[in-house]
């Protein structure tokens, strides 16, 4: 994937010429333009073109729809969507000619009947083909979903062999319904990789006078992780509710590290730094009299 159609993915969908910039080169947009890799939508407005339909890929080549094609088609959010329809068909068979461009894979148990691998195959197809980040959201996204359960994810993993079977087992064994967006399961991502433990997802911070629920916190440490899109915090009452949201968590002794999506998909060493960074710093930020005294009776609490 060229770099400005990945830029553009990454915001949705659509971005403009300023937002593509910040990136990438005028060259390597008039270029993505000229062949097609983007479309102009508007004066300064670029989109990614309409991808085939998977249905008509699978059909056109005798196979069944998979991997992110299909986790689509189940519901299951994404971090990016694919840029062509995912088809899986048997070992042996030989790619048919045809104008639906598509992706093909190949397995030995294809199912027989349906035109979708079903939800549990499809958070595997995923889990054990796509970087580590990807899958997870994948497979967070279902659990949230209740599309599968834990027990099934561990099994399905564990009784997998072949290229990618330790990866989707470690999928299986992050995997947190809990989490409540892509990028949230990508900043989880981030910490387990690094190694950084004790950060939990949706933790609800609350007493008398509050209630905030945070996309990641450490309830020891009172550090706060927040994975924020354009999309949900873009107004200027959203803005206003932030604010308020910041100080009053401020007050209560936590502190409040909020990363954007450009933060966590293109710098993702430095959002890694900068968490260790307040780690290092927080036995001393809570042993303090004041911080201990601005706690009161709050409760922590893990979502269930």
């Amino acid at each position: 994937m060229s770099e400005v159609i990945e830029v553009v993915r990454r915001r949705g969908g659509t971005a403009t010429f300023a937002e593509l910039r910040a990136f990438v080169s005028g060259r390597a947009i008039r270029r993505a333009l000229a062949d097609g890799t983007i479309r102009r939508i508007a004066k300064g407005v670029y989109a990614t073109p309409p991808a085939a339909d998977p249905l008509a890929a699978a059909r056109a080549q005798a196979g069944i729809v998979s991997h992110l094609s299909a986790a689509v088609l189940h519901g299951f959010s994404v971090l990016d969507l694919p840029t062509k329809p995912q088809i899986t068909v048997p070992h042996g068979q030989h790619r048919r000619l045809s104008p639906v461009d598509c992706e093909l894979h190949w397995a030995d148990d294809v199912p027989s009947e349906g035109r979708v691998t079903g939800k549990l195959r499809t958070v595997l197809d995923c889990a054990r083909t796509l970087p580590f980040a990807a899958g997870l959201a994948v497979a967070d996204s279902a659990l949230q979903l209740r599309a599968v359960d834990r027990s099934q994810l561990m099994v399905g993993a564990a009784e997998l062999s072949g290229p990618g079977c330790r990866r989707a087992r470690r999928v299986a064994a992050a995997a947190d319904g809990r989490a409540e967006s892509p990028l949230e399961s990508v900043l989880r991502a981030l910490l387990i990789q690094a190694g950084i433990k004790g950060f939990e997802p949706q933790v609800v911070v609350r007493d008398d006078g509050f209630s905030a629920r945070i996309d990641l916190g450490h309830p020891e440490l009172l550090i706060a992780l927040e994975a924020d899109s354009f999309a949900h915090h873009g107004t200027r009452r959203a803005l206003t509710r932030d604010c308020r949201r910041h100080v009053s968590l401020t007050i209560r002794g936590w502190r409040l590290l909020r990363f954007s999506w450009e933060d966590v998909m293109f710098d993702p060493d430095w959002v890694v730094d900068a968490i260790r960074q307040v780690m290092a710093g927080s036995p001393g930020h809570h042993n303090s009299p004041d911080t201990v005294g601005a706690r009161g009776d709050q409760q922590v609490m893990r979502r269930l």
